[in-house]
Formats: C-alpha cells, structure tokens, sequence
C-alpha cells in the first residue's frame, strides 16, 4: 500500500523510526511528514496564527520526508494538499505513530496529537489508523530525559508492537471505506510480545482531576500527569482493561456517531 506516515513525538523519533522501517520492509511504499518537535497533547490543533515552514530532509528512512514546523494535523493537512502531489505519492491511508505511551480512555483520545494525525487523515477522505505503545512511568521518563536511548526491554517491545502494526494496519485501512470518518486506535500493550492478542475495545471513561500543580509564587501552574479514575461500567472490555492484561486494544472512533442519531 501507498501509506502517508506521521507522528506527534516528532520526525525523529525512534518509534516513529521502527514503524517506517518494518513496514517498508513489508514492501510498502512511503511518505513521511512529521513534526520539527514533540507536538503531545495537542489533539487535533491546526497552527491557525502564526506561519508554517515545510522542508524536506534525510533522516534514513529511505522514503521521502519531510519536516513541518507544526501540529501533526498540520503535517497530513500540508502533505495531502502540498507536499505529495507535486511527488506523485496519492497515500491510500494514514497512519500516525507510534506514540510514545498509551492513548487509551475518553480522557486521552482526544487529547492526543497522534489520534490528531490520523483524523486529519480521515478528514481528507483517507482511512486511518493511529498506533500507541504503552510504557511504565519509569521507562516513559527515561526516554523523555535528554540523550537518553530507549533501554532493551523498550525496543524489544518496539519491535514486537511494530510486527504487529505491518501484520494489522493493511487489513485495517483496506477494510474501511473511503470518506467513512473512522480513525481505527491500536494501543500496543508492555511489554509487547509476539503472541499478544488482540481484543475489541471501547474507550475506557475516566474521570481526570486536576492535571497542574498549585500556582508557584509567580503565578504558574505546571503540568503534572495523572492517570484519572475509572469509572467505566461492567460491559464490553475497555482499551485500559485490554493493556492491563496484556492484550493489544483496538478501538474504532467512528466520528459519524458523535451526534448520537
């Protein structure tokens, strides 16, 4: 398939990195067009206010890249629109990640600029899927922290959940019609291994406290993560009941539902 690759961790991600890399081994063909930095937690935002730079590079991907100086839903928006054309690249699909951590639950879906990537996609009529890799908080912070390369059992992980995305991301795209507006969300359990199984979720509902600490003494507050309350009702399994039993979840955000009619 002819698949348009981003991300919000940003073009240099080594998640983003294993993904090109197996499924270019599985004989796809790519574009990738990522953001210049870490665009987490910003959702589906567009950089409506300020100007865009786009260029493209070589990162050793051995596809055509480029780096956009914005949101992810910048990156497919400008791809689709600017950047492949002119290339004769048409994407039958977009795939955004993999995210560094889960993006599982009512709290976090929306929130996340990777699920953002792949629903520019579906807004341009493409199907999409959006990958996560779930971490410890541990190995979350040791990847965060600068010059740090993910330890062993992380890339052992990477590795597994990247066979996985090439095993179910063809199947996934070919399976969802044209202008659908459905975002199919893989979040990779860990560790990730080969024999996970995979289970049909629903978004976890969690009710989120406060996400930033008291005002310092020059009035600023700072981010400071929690993972929330469950409070989802006995029924069909949750995208966070799937992680905790090791299982790779697979939720579908049909956008067409949101009116309730």
């Amino acid at each position: 398939m002819r698949l348009l690759l981003t991300n919000d961790d940003g073009l240099d991600s080594v998640f983003l990195h294993a993904l090109a890399r197996a499924l270019a081994g599985a004989g796809h063909a790519l574009a990738v067009v990522a953001p210049a930095r870490e665009q987490s937690w910003i959702g589906a935002a567009k950089s409506r206010h300020r100007p865009v730079t786009s260029a493209k590079v070589d990162v050793g991907l051995g596809c055509p890249t480029w780096r956009v100086d914005g949101t992810p839903s910048d990156c497919v928006n400008i791809a689709l629109a600017h950047l492949l054309p002119p290339a004769g690249f048409a994407p039958e699909g977009v795939v955004s990640g993999i995210n560094i951590g889960r993006n599982a639950s009512l709290c976090f879906i929306p929130a996340s600029g990777t699920i953002g990537g792949a629903w520019e996609g579906a807004l341009h009529g493409l199907p999409a899927v959006a990958l996560s890799q779930d971490l410890t908080a541990e190995a979350y912070a040791a990847i965060k922290s600068p010059a740090s390369e993910p330890a062993a059992p992380v890339l052992a992980s990477l590795r597994a959940a990247a066979a996985h995305a090439v095993r179910l991301v063809p199947g996934l795209l070919a399976a969802t019609a044209p202008r659908s507006f459905t975002v199919h969300s893989l979040n990779f359990p860990f560790p990730c291994r080969a024999d996970a199984a995979l289970r049909r979720t629903v978004p976890a509902r969690i009710i989120m406290g406060g996400l930033f600490s008291p005002a310092a003494d020059d009035g600023t507050h700072r981010f400071v993560f929690q993972s929330g309350t469950d409070v989802s009702p006995a029924g069909p399994p949750t995208d966070r009941a799937a992680l905790d039993a090791g299982e790779i979840s697979h939720t579908v955000l049909d956008y067409t539902k949101l009116g309730g009619l």
